[in-house]
């Protein structure tokens, strides 16, 4: 036997040599490995939900009724009426000041619209809320000739009644959820904490746990840099690093019960993160119906973010301006100088005299003179967030991910945040840019201007930018049946009193709001076409009443999820009415009270609310709770 194949395989080789073919299979048999390698785990599990790798093994795990993911406004709302209702909550933020808006985003001006103000049509909560901002004690630098002050003290400004130091927000904030603590005492929050993902049942349509990673400053006097295109990573990272250590926290049910998770985040983050059925960006007239949609569908054209800052009526010789000049050096915007400033101007207001650009979100008045007619002394501090300045619109790269770049990024297995670093820094580098357009051309010898860092900034950063950007509008979802459609979202004719088409949301209403229809477009480097809806901006008296109803706030697919922010379902228009300070509040009081009255009827989902007839049942509960459902 050995011969013959020894001559078969001559043979062959022969047959090679010469060219011609030859007949024989010769079997090659592979060694077996010892230790194969084991296949790697997949990226999507069987139930349809993303895979986390990796998981850490929880260090903290945290039981809780109700799960809110966010401190922004919403998170809060939703945090202190779930507790309210004697609801063991829990809650987790990515920034180091709960609030949101009013606090780590540094939007620190109250917006409502005249007809909210004049018609008090706002929730009991809302209202203590800002009181206990309007209370609170700020500590002024010895240039402004105070010294302890509180809100009430130094409130002077003409685009709201209540304009505010950011870091008061955050202060009342926490007081919020403290005085509510003893109606739930065993609800617990916990600020500089990203969420990372969530656990499923088989079925994938319950959520049986949600993961976080909490971040501990390894330096006691830590202050954030204020620039989140450089710190986002770290934040969202598992492991420790030179600035942090890090605590995997897992959050569940206590044993027997079920949880409702509240999605209270402003772009969405677990939306994005589980792909649920959302849309992002700009629609077209033929995809929503609109009046005044876009051209296209363009996922790219959120609207525009903004990183506010500080600016003072302060000699401070030249110094703000100088760190100003030393950053933007350290740090090159990618883009030209030239091309930011071209977009600045004073969109015809005057800086300093009678309804100025100064006075329009002044937040310390040493004076209290008027707003509308009288100038700003020495002293007095400004938050800028102004449309033709440090809004940062330019989709060149988009801030959102969209489902594909999530995907493609690992984020579904690896959670970052869901966001564009690039488009960050875009908008930090805008905001410097402004500001120091704004020392150089608006400065007067009598009225000095001076860009404030640090502590005097009362931002919570050291470069005197926000925590992070104010962000209007991130992903957005697509209800359930309802209202006669099959992917339930309120369009533009649900809010404006001039079209027809308009549904009446009153059997399902859970929160009013009301605000113009206030877009802060988008727009491409080269100017190429964006799709924008730039026929939909209105003024509020073509904006009826908003009734934002029960369904807004239900997403597809999964059975225990409420939405508790901007991420309602809602189109690109409506956005602009909803994305506003007494909106949010509103939608996240309606979620938080919705949950609690959830967490005593297990057999219920939110979307049974409705189907089953409990509507009623539960506009009862949300009125002893003093939320406002009519005007």
């Amino acid at each position: 036997m050995a011969r013959r194949s020894l001559r078969k395989y001559l043979s062959c080789l022969t047959a090679f040599i010469i060219g011609s073919s030859c007949s024989t299979q010769v079997q090659v048999i592979a060694p077996a490995l010892s230790n194969p390698l084991p296949p790697p785990p997949p990226l999507i599990l069987p139930n349809g939900r993303p895979n986390l790798i990796p998981l850490p093994t929880a260090q903290e795990i945290w039981k809780c009724e109700v799960v809110v993911i966010g401190g922004s406004l919403g998170g809060v709302a939703a945090a202190y009426h779930a507790m309210q209702a004697g609801t063991t909550t829990c809650l987790i933020e990515l920034t180091p000041w709960l609030g949101g808006q009013i606090s780590s985003q540094g939007v620190s001006a109250i917006d409502a619209s005249r007809a909210m103000w004049a018609y008090q049509s706002f929730a009991s909560s809302w209202r203590t809320f800002k009181q206990k901002i309007a209370q609170q004690t700020v500590t002024l630098p010895e240039w402004t000739g105070r010294a302890i002050v509180t809100v009430n003290d130094v409130n002077s400004c003409w685009v709201s009644r209540l304009c505010f130091v950011p870091k008061a927000g955050a202060t009342a904030a926490q007081q919020h959820l403290e005085n509510v603590l003893p109606k739930a005492p065993k609800s617990r929050w916990q600020t500089q904490t990203a969420f990372k993902g969530a656990t499923f049942d088989d079925s994938g349509q319950e959520i049986v746990a949600i993961h976080a990673i909490q971040r501990i400053p390894k330096e006691s006097n830590y202050m954030p840099m204020g620039r989140l295109s450089q710190e986002l990573a770290s934040w969202y990272a598992w492991s420790a690093d030179d600035t942090f250590e890090k605590v995997p926290l897992r959050l569940e049910p206590p044993k027997g019960k079920r949880m409702i998770v509240i999605d209270a985040t402003d772009t969405g983050e677990f939306v994005g993160w589980a792909n649920l059925p959302h849309r992002l960006g700009s629609e077209a007239k033929t995809t929503t119906g609109e009046v005044n949609g876009a051209q296209k569908d363009n996922p790219q054209c959120t609207q525009a973010f903004t990183y506010p800052f500080v600016v003072a009526i302060h000699d401070d010789g030249g110094k703000g301006l100088a760190v100003l000049e030393q950053t933007l050096q350290q740090y090159p915007p990618f883009y030209a100088s030239h091309e930011h400033e071209k977009i600045f101007e004073m969109e015809g207001f005057p800086f300093f005299e009678g309804r100025s650009f100064f006075n329009y979100r002044r937040i310390v008045s040493n004076t209290r003179n008027s707003p509308f007619y009288s100038v700003p002394v020495r002293g007095d501090m400004t938050m800028v967030n102004w449309n033709r300045g440090n809004d940062w619109s330019w989709m060149d790269p988009p801030l959102i991910y969209t489902a594909e770049q999530v995907k493609r990024s690992g984020q579904q297995q690896n959670w970052l945040g869901g966001i564009s670093t690039i488009a960050l820094r875009h908008g930090e580098d805008h905001a410097l840019l402004f500001a120091r357009w704004l020392l150089k051309t608006q400065s007067k010898p009598h009225l000095p201007l001076s860009y404030l860092m640090g502590d005097e900034a009362y931002m919570g950063t050291q470069s005197g930018l926000s925590l992070v950007p104010y962000i209007r509008e991130g992903r957005r979802i697509l209800g359930r049946a309802a209202y006669g459609d099959k992917a339930f979202l309120m369009r533009e004719a649900d809010v404006r009193n001039d079209q027809v088409g308009g549904r009446d949301f009153t059997p399902t209403t859970v929160a009013v709001t009301h605000y113009d229809v206030d877009i802060h477009g988008c727009r491409y480097r080269n100017g190429a076409p964006t799709g924008e809806a730039v026929t939909a901006p209105a003024a509020g008296f073509v904006v009826r009443p908003v009734q934002i109803p029960l369904e807004s706030m239900i997403p597809q697919e999964i059975n225990n999820l409420l939405i508790g922010g901007k991420s309602l379902a809602v189109s690109h228009i409506v956005n602009a009415v909803t994305r506003v300070h007494t909106s949010e509040w509103g939608v996240g009081a309606a979620a938080g009270t919705t949950s609690a009255w959830l967490a005593k009827r297990p057999d219920l989902t939110p979307a049974d609310i409705v189907k089953q007839g409990h509507m009623t049942k539960l506009q009862e509960q949300m009125l002893s709770q003093n939320l406002r459902l009519t005007w």
